[in-house]
């Protein structure tokens, strides 16, 4: 029997891949020329659509600790031609081993299921982040599996402040959905933006 509430998997991440996801990411905030820091990256149904907008000079992170995931999202990138794709291997720690001030926009999507709020990392998480963003850089939240209200709280206390909320179809393990993502702009110490 067909599911008619079901989305057909393939279809969805065809579509995602092949525009709607550039799209998207373009309204959510990211640029031509940008440095972006896919935090928990998977198999990179973002990064390759920032890849793609940030174009020869821009430069996009990776970073996640499913060498699996991490190396079929390089074979695509390969395939693709693009060269300004980095990945990142990690075991799982919350240290981005980036410069400074170094990215403008960082993509925390779908990670909380890994970073609960009662985890004593989310704070390092978003002081990592903090510190590798830079002035009045961009912080764009995907809060699936979390509460997002208490979860904007948070992130505010680590000093970003929150922008705006936007709503509208995104990627979520293969299947296109309803949801919304929270951009925040980060604060400098004191207050400031």
């Amino acid at each position: 029997m067909h599911n008619l509430f079901r989305s057909d998997r393939k279809h969805d991440l065809n579509v995602w891949l092949d525009g709607e996801g550039e799209e998207v990411l373009r309204k959510i905030g990211i640029r031509e020329g940008q440095t972006i820091l896919d935090f928990g990256c998977g198999r990179g149904n973002y990064a390759l659509p920032a890849a793609r907008i940030v174009g020869e000079e821009g430069r996009v992170y990776a970073l996640d600790k499913n060498r699996r995931a991490l190396d079929g999202l390089m074979q695509r990138i390969e395939w693709e031609g693009l060269r300004n794709v980095t990945r990142i291997d990690t075991s799982g720690e919350v240290e981005v081993h980036l410069e400074d001030g170094s990215v403008d926009v960082v993509l925390l999507y779908d990670i909380f299921w890994y970073f609960p709020l009662t985890d004593e990392r989310l704070p390092k998480l978003l002081s990592e982040v903090y510190r590798v963003t830079a002035d009045c850089g961009l912080l764009s939240v995907y809060p699936k599996h979390i509460n997002s209200e208490q979860l904007r709280c948070t992130i505010e206390s680590a000093d970003f402040k929150l922008e705006g909320i936007l709503y509208g179809r995104l990627i979520h393990d293969g299947d296109i959905e309803s949801g919304r993502v929270l951009n925040f702009r980060k604060r400098k110490k004191g207050g400031g933006i």
